[in-house]
């Protein structure tokens, strides 16, 4: 199932259990505004290349629109869609104030150079800069971008707006980037992971992890979660995947996975076949690759008895039904994997005061977010008596809803 009709299928859960009318139902889940431009740019050797470029602009009731520019061969307009939607709810869960929005170009970053990608991101820039804005959307970065690619955004952008860092986020710090934006995510999983651990008893120190992906989100949870005490005992990339029942040496395999491009061939650990690694007895799962990987072939041999939604989308509704069944606690994409987006706030906020803060406070404030995120998930799972997931998409939907016909949407 894709991540559209998922997450289709999840919104119009949330709003039958809200109540919601139908007609501000049908008017929640229309894009605000879908842009698709052309962009032709000189390629090294003289020759001309076109490319397409879109940004599709959700919703705005809540506040600017935000949401990551991916660079990517098969950039799908279903899937920009049903991202920028996912963002609009994923947003409103982190009570940030901010919309949601998705948009990328067809085309392949490996195979361009590093000048070629200056001049696409800057056409890019030019054809929407007037559709873009500190108070209008945020554009940061997603698969196939980084810092880089928003320095040149930025830079762009203020050819014709004059010095506005607060255009995107994900920036290098030299540009106004935000300490701590890095680890974000990560960091974000590690907070969510001990507000649901606290709801049964529990630490992290007492339990066993497996983590799938050691990307920027895996590897920064497996050394977090490492940090405070967790046994990280398998873990997976693209390379392959290995285990060691007494827990992995995190900084060693970060080391290792850092000098040989990925995990494959540590010596800590034993190599196992990656499409078992989920399988793994642990006490917490954490998938932090790509969607769609727990589902209903799999879903029954889980032996996790929480998991934590550190990728977007990784669980099949159909595996959803399963796990429950099981009694398996599954912690939402929407809500798990919100650091970054909070940390982008932060970064935004500063960017606006022109006042930096130092990593102590970034890390502390979003503790802080987390936590009371957590905290009203649940309320609204009371209320509702439903699972965390509708708990996070009745949380989100509502308060977009409540934005929505404050502002007088009939009008």
């Amino acid at each position: 199932m894709n991540a559209l009709v998922a997450t289709s299928r999840n919104f119009k859960q949330a709003a039958k259990l809200l109540g919601l009318d139908s007609k501000l139902e049908k008017s929640l889940l229309i894009p605000f505004r879908e842009i698709k431009v052309e962009c032709t740019i000189p390629k090294d050797d003289g020759t001309l290349a076109s490319f397409v470029g879109f940004r599709v602009q959700h919703d705005n009731a809540r506040g600017p629109m935000k949401g990551g520019i991916r660079y990517h061969h098969e950039v799908d307009p279903d899937e920009v869609n049903a991202l920028a939607q996912l963002m609009t709810w994923k947003t409103a869960v982190a009570n940030i104030p901010y919309g949601g929005a998705k948009g990328g170009i067809g085309c392949s970053p490996g195979e361009l150079s590093r000048s070629e990608l200056e001049r696409l991101t800057r056409v890019f820039t030019q054809k929407i800069h007037d559709l873009i804005g500190i108070h209008t959307d945020v554009p940061a970065p997603d698969m196939g971008t980084n810092p880089q690619t928003m320095a040149w955004i930025l830079d762009e952008y203020s050819k014709f707006h004059g010095y506005s860092p607060a255009v995107v986020t994900g920036k290098p710090v030299d540009l106004g980037g935000s300490l701590g934006r890095e680890a974000a995510t990560g960091r974000g999983v590690l907070f969510a992971t001990e507000a649901l651990l606290a709801e049964y008893g529990k630490s992290i120190k007492d339990q066993r992890f497996v983590i799938q992906g050691f990307g920027n989100v895996g590897s920064w949870a497996a050394q977090l979660i490492s940090a405070a005490g967790g046994k990280v005992i398998a873990v997976s990339d693209v390379t392959g995947a290995i285990k060691n029942n007494e827990g992995l040496d995190i900084e060693k395999l970060l080391k290792h996975s850092v000098e040989n491009l990925g995990i494959i061939g540590f010596s800590g650990g034993e190599s196992i076949d990656p499409s078992s690694l989920l399988t793994e007895d642990c006490d917490v799962l954490i998938p932090a690759a790509l969607g769609g990987v727990i589902n209903r072939e799999n879903a029954n041999d889980i032996m996790a008895k929480f998991i934590i939604e550190a990728a977007n989308h990784p669980t099949d509704p159909e595996a959803d039904e399963i796990l429950s069944k099981k009694g398996v606690v599954i912690l939402p994409d929407i809500y798990a994997n919100s650091g970054g987006v909070t940390v982008s706030y932060f970064e935004w906020v500063q960017n606006i005061q022109g006042f930096m803060w130092d990593e102590e406070k970034v890390n502390a404030e979003l503790k802080t977010y987390m936590t009371r995120g957590f905290k009203d998930m649940k309320e609204m799972c009371r209320a509702h008596n439903c699972d965390l997931r509708m708990g996070a998409f009745t949380l989100g939907v509502n308060r977009v809803a409540r934005a929505t016909v404050l502002r007088g949407w009939e009008a």
